[in-house]
């Protein structure tokens, strides 16, 4: 029996100014086995949040397969997998886009792969609803997107300088997307839409040059950062003892509570320590994470 193991990175969406356009992989995985089984559904999970995977056909996982087998018009086979988590969940390290890649692109290798990469990830942003966790799950790096005049999507990878070092600091509380987009205001001003613009446009050298002062300003949001930061208790203690520990600035990872600080590589463990203790200072427990970029994306191997 050929089993399938498919490796999804975490990401971190809405990079700053990024709103649903700028998303980075990140060097935490979770892992996905697939085969095929003998006459029914079976779903097993180990790791972080295990007892909250569900075993039915309401799993993520699983509607993604669905979702895979009604687009290319063949019946769903009886499939057996295994999730194995290291993403936590609700914390906006993007563990729901892990589950839709992972369930899509297992999906293709059990049926002999008819679609290619892109046509899985096209899939897999009709499912997210937008591109800004499931495309840097399956292409990996660090992508900025947009729409085109086709009405698909154009993908740039932006290729981030060695010199810059991540940290991610998850507290011991969910934050769920609904509530976080619940908070955000339907219409913004022309200043604010310019003001975020321009700061995009800035952090995407930013982050290819290394450039402190470009980072420093280009982290800076009007849209939805200063609306969500009410929903994450804390987050200005940690944004302040994150910058006095050398951080050019921190975010907001996806639709939170991980918070995320960008720093030179010199100083990113102190920084990280920096952002733990402030949250531990009024009772918060924290898991900090010192990460890379994850560059090859959703991979593969069997056995």
């Amino acid at each position: 029996m050929t089993i399938f193991e498919v490796s999804v990175p975490a990401t971190t969406a809405n990079i700053g100014p990024g709103f649903d356009c700028l998303g980075a992989a990140l060097s935490l995985h979770n892992i996905f086995e697939f085969s095929l089984a003998a006459d029914r559904l079976t779903i097993t999970a180990s790791g972080e949040g295990a007892d909250k995977v569900e075993r039915d056909e309401t799993n993520l996982v699983y509607r993604a397969i669905a979702k895979f087998y009604q687009h290319i018009d063949r019946p769903i086979p009886a499939i057996a997998f295994h999730t194995n988590t290291a993403i936590p969940l609700s914390r906006g390290l993007g563990s729901s886009a892990t589950a839709i890649v992972g369930g899509l692109f297992g999906a293709n290798l059990l049926a002999g792969s008819p679609l290619d990469r892109m046509e899985i990830l096209d899939l897999a942003i009709a499912m997210e609803g937008h591109p800004d966790n499931v495309a840097p799950a399956m292409l990996g790096g660090c992508q900025l997107m947009a729409s085109n005049q086709s009405g698909g999507w154009e993908f740039c990878d932006l290729q981030c300088h060695e010199s810059i070092g991540l940290a991610v600091t998850i507290p011991d509380f969910e934050l769920s997307t609904a509530k976080a987009r619940q908070v955000l205001p339907k219409q913004f001003s022309m200043q604010d839409a310019v003001f975020n613009a321009s700061h995009l446009a800035l952090l995407t050298h930013g982050i290819q040059t290394g450039k402190a002062s470009w980072l420093k300003a280009g982290l800076q949001d009007r849209l939805h950062q200063p609306y969500r930061q009410s929903l994450i208790m804390g987050m200005a203690d940690v944004q302040s003892a994150a910058i006095a520990a050398g951080a050019f600035g921190m975010v907001i990872s996806g639709a939170g509570p991980t918070l995320l600080s960008l720093a030179p590589m010199a100083t990113i463990e102190s920084v990280a320590q920096a952002m733990q203790q402030a949250w531990l200072a009024i009772g918060v427990n924290a898991v900090t994470k010192c990460l890379a970029i994850a560059k090859d994306g959703t991979t593969f191997k069997t056995r």
